[in-house]
């Protein structure tokens, strides 16, 4: 009997070890779970809206260093990179970066695009200023780094109308070219359509098929920032009005068709798309209430 009240009480001793070994593990898990969790809570944080601003400087400034680059390699290097690369080129670009920081700002990369999104109502107007401004800053030193490392002006990698067109002709084409952009950016972008991260081989492959068909007469920039860029960097601003009025009218007409087409915006899905994944502000449910959700 002594010796089965020893066994007893080993299996007891043995039994609180292992116990407080397992209480142990889970504080430890716990406390790493906690530690994660803040992590998230912090990256999450509205006061972290530099990582959304400097994603966007970064991605509008990668898109203007091929966009610009294509025409300033072209002159420095004659006949190396045809017209067909070049406009192709951006297209691949923003495809890359849609796919590798989408999720962090909602990779605008262009003043007109946070503005329909702004108007369609999935992206609050209080953050347009401030993509808009690094979007320009970024494109203005993207054309700066060009110039200082291919060694010709800024001018040869921005846009002009074509030599036998008014810039009247290329307004009214920048902003066509604009309303097509937009719209599959906010057909993509929508519950209805649901592809996601697919998105960004729709957007990609329009803006390489409206260089193709559309940059003669135009240059096809549908964007003013990336024009803007090699504007500032070169200190000639010949025509940039159209450049800034054409895409912009062209994103409100899309805004106005995306209506027609879906209803108002401001849902879950619209929203994830314009704003990216840190504390997604959703202006509208099923319910109709407002709701912010996390990435």
């Amino acid at each position: 009997m002594a010796e089965n009240q020893r066994k007893v009480g080993t299996g007891r001793v043995g039994a609180q070890q292992s116990g407080a070994h397992d209480h142990g593990l889970a504080s430890g898990l716990g406390v790493l779970e906690q530690n994660l969790l803040l992590r998230i809570q912090d990256f999450n944080d509205p006061r972290q809206e530099w990582r959304r601003l400097f994603s966007e400087l970064y991605g509008t400034f990668l898109l203007v260093i091929v966009a610009a680059g294509g025409g300033m390699m072209s002159q420095a290097f004659p006949g190396v990179i045809s017209r067909t690369a070049a406009v192709v080129a951006p297209g691949l670009m923003v495809l890359g970066v849609i796919l590798f920081m989408g999720k962090i700002s909602g990779a605008h990369l262009n003043p007109a695009v946070s503005i329909a999104f702004a108007l369609r109502g999935d992206f609050p107007w209080r953050r347009v200023p401030g993509y808009i401004v690094v979007q320009l800053i970024g494109a203005t030193i993207a054309c700066l780094l060009l110039q200082a490392v291919v060694g010709v002006s800024a001018t040869y990698g921005s846009n002009y109308p074509a030599a036998d067109y008014s810039a009247g002709a290329a307004f009214w084409m920048e902003a066509l070219l604009t309303l097509g952009l937009v719209s599959v950016i906010l057909g993509t972008a929508s519950g209805a359509q649901n592809v996601g991260l697919l998105g960004a081989f729709g957007v990609g492959a329009y803006i390489a098929l409206a260089g193709l068909w559309g940059s003669p007469i135009s240059g096809t920039s549908m964007n003013p920032a990336r024009t803007f860029g090699p504007d500032l960097a070169s200190g000639n601003f010949s025509d940039y009005w159209v450049y800034a009025a054409g895409p912009l009218v062209g994103a409100v007409v899309a805004v106005g068709i995306a209506f027609v087409l879906r209803g108002a915006g401001g849902g879950e899905s619209g929203s994830g798309a314009a704003q990216g994944g840190l504390f997604t502000e959703v202006a509208k449910e099923n319910t109709g209430a407002p709701k912010e959700t996390g990435a």
